[in-house]
């Protein structure tokens, strides 16, 4: 039995949640059982309650927004605990077409991938202005790069997730998810997909970002927090041979001067050359210190994909031996009927 389960992150999405459902597949070609799940990200509205009165399977509702990143967390979650083998993230506000799940879905129902990503197609999108369209691209390069990856939309956040690969990523920015988990699916050898989907044009301003330069930024510090985590060492010995190498200029410099007999009035060239010396060994010493403490965390990482795995046979055990008690429970109210 293959049980998906679609996720969608929502603040204060009531007016929109509707026809989002209404457009969400109720069968899919290899998936048995198809639920929905809401994350109510500390909506003011009624999210939660237009959620149940159309049948929404689950609700994880937080008190207060905790952002889009925090959600799609608590989504994950609640989906490994409801037994989902693959989970589907999309958007509250329609803009991804809810008949294209079926096709992000086909690779991982095939196991042909671990993720699949829905691919906007954003250098010929109409609903994306030309500004828009040039740093969706850029960003992709620079993620493809980073990760090793070949996906060509980078933060759209249309995706199927393998029950496997949901147990192995565990986002740890704060903004968004999206290059995060990319980053990280790419340096674990993770196997990714894209395939080109239908959008439609945004309803309302974005909630994640309330301007261009403030996602910018808060991208590229998700983008390079993620990288520095899963390649410390050639970040930090990178940087400290670029300090070394700036170094030796001036102190070349200084040698120079000193043996051509005026090296009296250069000695500040020395001072500098060597305090960037001594900068350039302190920062790759932090690299080696930073590749350990990686290395801590592969551990750590393996060690809770263990212990999820392990729970979950506990969880299953003792549906198991309730399902016995409970036919014999039916079986005793009958006989006394």
């Amino acid at each position: 039995m293959t049980k998906l389960i679609i996720q969608i992150p929502c603040l204060n999405e009531a007016e929109t949640l509707p026809a989002t459902l209404a457009k969400l597949p109720r069968q899919i070609d290899g998936v048995d059982t198809i639920e929905y799940l809401i994350i109510d990200d500390g909506s003011s509205d009624d999210t939660s309650g237009v959620a149940r009165r159309w049948g929404v399977h689950h609700i994880v509702r937080h008190r207060r927004n905790r952002g889009l990143a925090e959600a799609f967390r608590s989504g994950i979650d609640r989906c490994l605990a409801e037994g989902a083998d693959i989970i589907v993230n999309t958007d509250a506000d329609g803009q991804y077409e809810g008949a294209d799940i079926a096709k992000i879905v086909a690779p991982v129902v095939a196991g042909e991938a671990d993720i699949c990503i829905g691919d906007r197609s954003v250098a010929r999108n109409e609903h994306f202005g030309l500004g828009k369209r040039m740093l969706q691209r850029l960003g992709s390069y620079v993620v493809r790069t980073l990760s090793a990856t070949d996906i060509t939309d980078a933060v759209s956040g249309f995706r199927a997730i393998s029950r496997d690969a949901a147990q192995r990523i565990n986002i740890t920015t704060d903004f968004s998810y999206t290059t995060d988990m990319l980053i990280q699916a790419g340096r674990k050898r993770l196997a990714i997909t894209s395939v080109p989907i239908r959008t439609h044009a945004a309803t309302r301003p974005s909630r994640l970002f309330k301007s261009i330069p403030r996602f910018i930024q808060q991208t590229g510090v998700t983008i390079l927090r993620a990288y520095t985590t899963f390649n410390s060492l050639r970040v930090f010995v990178g940087l400290g041979m670029l300090a070394t190498l700036t170094g030796l200029v001036p102190i070349g410099r200084f040698l120079w001067f000193y043996f051509s007999g005026d090296g009296d009035g250069h000695v500040q060239s020395l001072v500098i050359g060597g305090a960037l010396l001594t900068v350039g060994v302190l920062v790759a010493t932090l690299g080696i210190l930073a590749d350990l403490i990686a290395t801590n965390r592969k551990l750590l990482e393996a060690n809770m994909l263990k212990l999820r795995r392990i729970e979950e046979k506990l969880i299953e055990a003792e549906a198991q031996r309730s399902a016995p008690a409970a036919l014999d429970t039916t079986e005793t109210l009958r006989k006394a009927g």
